[in-house]
Parts: structure tokens; sequence; C-alpha cells
């Protein structure tokens, strides 16, 4: 078995789209997936997992119903299980993903910003 390494900026440069999370790494049941996001996403929750955002450049906003989390570049927050929360940035942010295999990037919400999961880059 051959071990290798992951370059996150190589990965990032060949993400193009907003909010298209692509997976670049998996370890056990879990994905490591990047993402560029800008402006807001949906509101939603995942109903079986947490999940973990980390950012990697930029600013990123995670809004929730009672109050907001504000991240910076190499800050990351991780949003329970069934709490419903809203990406948001105003500039375009790069972020990175840890989430089960199959969760679903709307969570409970199927909508036009519903993507096709297990999309690598």
């Amino acid at each position: 078995m051959k071990i290798e390494k992951i370059n996150i900026d190589q990965k990032l440069k060949k993400i193009n789209e907003h909010w298209s999370p692509r997976v670049f790494a998996e370890m056990n049941d879990y994905q490591f997936k990047l993402a560029k996001v800008k402006d807001e996403f949906i509101w939603h929750k995942h109903e079986e997992t947490d999940e973990a955002f980390f950012v990697i450049n930029g600013r990123l906003t995670i809004e929730l119903k009672e109050e907001k989390v504000f991240l910076e570049k190499g800050e990351m927050v991780v949003i329970p299980c069934g709490v419903e929360h809203r990406p948001f940035a105003e500039e375009e942010c790069e972020i990175m993903l840890i989430e089960p295999k199959e969760t679903v990037n709307t969570g409970n919400i199927i909508s036009e910003m519903t993507v096709k999961n297990d999309q690598w880059v």
C-alpha cells in the first residue's frame, strides 16, 4: 500500500463552484470535503450526525436560530446533530468539512443547492 500526502491548496484550485463540496480523503466511515462558499446557504440540519466546519481561507459565519458563530482562517466549529444552521460568507471562503460518508450537504432539506454525494477532487 502506498501512502500519499494530499496538498489541500492544489485540490482547492480544482474547485470552481460555490457550495459544492468535493471529497479529497476518507478515514474509516468519514469523509474530508473541500468547498468554496460565498453568500448564504439554506437553513438545514443533519438529523443523524454532527458536522465540522474548518476555515482554510477567508471568513465564515454559521447562523443559528439564537446566535451567530464567526470563524476566521484556522478556526473550526462542530455543529451538533439536529441543530438548524445556515452558513454564510460575504466574500469567497475556502472550507473543509468533516462528516460521515453519505451525508447530504443540505441535510434534511432537498433543494436546488443539494449536490450529488461522493464527488471527488
